[in-house]
Order: structure tokens, then C-alpha cells, then sequence
């Protein structure tokens, strides 16, 4: 199932004008605050009619403004998640999940309640109310209400932006296995690099309400134009796989036959992963750097060169492990010689890589 977007609108001084594809897996609009990703999905939900446009779902017209199509929400079979949970606090989270099972179509194919309470791991909280719950929780509680209606596309709009380091970490897990288990769109807005590198399948980028890049998650954020040259969140994502874990509390990964060394990972040997790495957490040196504390050396190439407003500059890197950016200074890269083609090496402190940066490679 896959969901087709194109669409213009303006208020006030703001104009959207954009047209991507969201297949089955996660699809992350991805941008700063006013960059449009909320009038997107309130546009898909039916909560926004669009002044020009067409938004179709598996083929299926929501709104078509030249045929006059615009369906309401309650007929689009989307489920929907708000930033805050927006359970009922009189009914027990039992209820809450019956709840949305109450608006799934008849003869629609239903998830099993069961199994969408082992999928989030909610079955201890049945018989709590929402009061009784942390963030994390509620999160998850409102996730599996959203499922139980049935739905063929699923909207998550910034879902985690209220919760602390510990609750994000807690319920990404949950994601991924949504991402991987249903065959269903899922479509998730965030301004948070490391939930698009960690959660994507598909990543669109949005600038002032215009689609500045699209396509798989390595591809989109090893883009040194998708992010200026001066952003601390900028960084690109590995696939790896998990070889051993060392007794030191060491991972060793192989990522595209180089050794990796991060953090103990809780993946079994064998395991697929995917790494971000931050750009300003990456050294580059011309030559085989020696006599370093570092353990993560990878020889790459220069690909491009990026210098931004002020002394910073993004260089994206080609290694056999995949795109790299490192953040350096204008001034380190004229003292290098860096230009594209450039061999360079790029140097990755190990503890550098937090666990939130580490998931599954889906």
C-alpha cells in the first residue's frame, strides 16, 4: 500500500507546495519548526483541505480539488498520533484500545488485540488508567488504540517531542518493529535527526514548505545540502552488522568490511544495524593517523565539499562502510588540501556514538 501526496496551500504569508510517495515502512517528514510537516499531515488526515491537490492512498482518492474529491476524516481509515497521547483519563487503558476498535469499518481486516498488545508491550497496563502511566506509556497506549481501528495508513506527528531521553529510548524500539512488521504507510514528522536516521525507510526533507530531497534515510542525511554546515545535528547513517561482543563492554560491527567499535549494543552476533554518526564527531587526516586513543579509523574519499555562512564547512566522505559526513572548519579544510576526490581518513571516537544513535537496520 502506498500513499502518493501532492499538494499546494498557502496561508498568510506561508505557501506549501510539494509531491512525494510514502511506501509501505516509516516516511519521516523531516525539517525545522515552519518548515510545513504538520499542514502535510493535517492534509492527509483531512483536518486541512488543500487549495490545490491530490492525495491518494493505494489509489484511493482522499482529496482530489480538480475532481472535487474531498473525503472526512472518519471515512479516510487513517489512525492518528498527537504529540500527547490524548487517551481517555476515565476509562482503563483496556478500554482506551476497544476504543479505537470501535471505529475500524465492518468486514475491515482487524489487528488482534492480543497481538498488538505483545507488539508494544502493554499488556501489564490493561487494567491501569491513564493517570496511572508514565509518558513512555501512554505513548504506547495510544499507538495500539490507533492500530485496533483498522487503519491503512498511519499518522504520527512529532509523537516522542514530549518525552525526556529516557522515554524516547524506551518506545523507539516500538516503532521500529511497527516499521517492519505492518504493511502499512506510516507517515512521522520530526525535526530530530537521530529519530529520521534511527525510524526511516524514507526520508522528505522540507525546506520553507518545498521538498528539498527524498529517498532512503543513508541517502537523504549523507546529503551535506540537506542540512547547513553550522548544524549540530547533521550526520549520516551505516548499516552494520553485530560480529562479537568483547568482554571490555566493546561491540565489534563489520560495516562494509570495516571494523567498528562502539558501546556495548544489545544485538545478538549477526544482527543488522543501523549507526549514526554525527558530523561534528568525525576527524579527518590525509594520512594513516598514528598513535591515537581512537579505535574507529575508516579511509575514505572526498565527495563534496560544503562551506556554510560562517567558519564551518560539511565534508561528505565515500568509505566502503557508506556516506560520512564530518563537520571541520574552512580553514582545516584549505590546510588539508581537501577537494573532491581527495583519499582522506576519517577518525570516529567510539563513546562518541550514543545508544539512542544505535538501532535496528530494518
Amino acid at each position: 500500500m502506498t500513499l502518493d501526496v501532492a499538494l499546494r496551500h498557502s496561508f498568510g504569508a506561508f505557501s506549501l507546495d510539494i509531491a512525494f510517495v510514502a511506501p509501505p515502512g516509516i516516511t519521516v517528514l523531516f525539517g525545522r519548526s515552519g518548515s510545513g510537516k504538520t499542514t502535510i499531515v493535517n492534509a492527509v488526515a483531512g483536518l486541512v483541505r488543500p487549495s490545490a491537490g491530490r492525495i491518494a492512498l493505494d489509489g484511493r482518492p482522499l482529496t482530489d480539488a480538480e475532481a472535487g474529491v474531498f473525503l472526512p476524516p472518519h471515512r479516510r481509515r487513517i489512525g492518528y498520533v498527537f504529540q500527547e497521547g490524548r487517551l481517555f483519563p476515565h476509562l482503563t487503558v483496556r478500554r482506551n484500545l476497544l476504543y479505537g476498535s470501535w471505529f475500524a469499518p465492518r468486514g475491515a481486516k482487524r489487528e488482534d488485540f492480543g497481538r498488538i498488545v505483545e507488539m508494544l508491550g502493554i499488556g501489564p497496563l490493561l487494567g491501569r488508567r491513564p493517570g496511572a502511566l508514565s509518558g513512555g506509556e501512554k505513548s504506547r497506549v495510544a499507538l495500539g488504540r490507533a492500530l485496533l481501528s483498522a487503519p491503512q495508513l498511519l499518522l504520527a506527528d512529532e509523537p516522542l517531542a514530549a518525552l525526556d531521553a529516557a522515554r524516547k529510548a524506551e518506545i523507539l524500539p516500538y516503532f521500529e518493529r511497527l516499521r517492519d512488521e505492518l504493511a502499512i504507510p506510516i507517515l512521522y514528522v520530526s525535526h530530530a535527526a537521530s529519530e529520521v536516521a534511527r525510524l526511516a525507510t524514507t526520508v522528505v526533507a522540507l525546506e520553507a514548505g518545498r521538498v528539498i530531497a527524498q529517498g532512503p534515510a543513508a541517502e537523504v542525511l549523507g546529503d551535506p545540502t540537506v542540512l547547513p554546515a553550522g548544524a549540530r545535528e547533521a550526520g549520516a547513517v551505516l548499516t552494520a552488522r553485530v560480529v562479537r561482543h568483547h568482554a571490555d563492554g566493546l561491540s565489534e560491527l563489520d560495516a562494509g568490511g570495516c571494523a567498528l567499535f562502539l558501546p556495548w549494543i544489545d544485538r545478538a552476533p549477526g544482527a543488522a544495524i543501523r549507526v549514526r554518526i554525527a558530523a561534528h564527531d568525525v576527524l579527518l587526516a590525509r594520512a594513516w593517523p598514528e598513535g591515537l586513543s581512537a579505535l574507529n579509523i575508516l579511509p575514505g574519499t572526498v565527495a563534496e565539499i560544503r562551506a556554510g555562512e560562517g567558519p564551518g564547512a560539511m565534508v561528505a566522505l565515500d568509505t566502503p562502510a557508506g556516506r560520512l559526513l564530518a563537520r571541520i572548519t574552512r580553514r582545516s579544510a584549505e590546510a588539508l588540501g581537501l577537494a573532491p576526490g581527495a583519499a582522506v581518513h576519517a577518525v570516529v571516537k567510539s563513546v562518541a556514538v550514543a545508544p539512542a544513535d544505535v538501532g535496528a537496520a530494518g
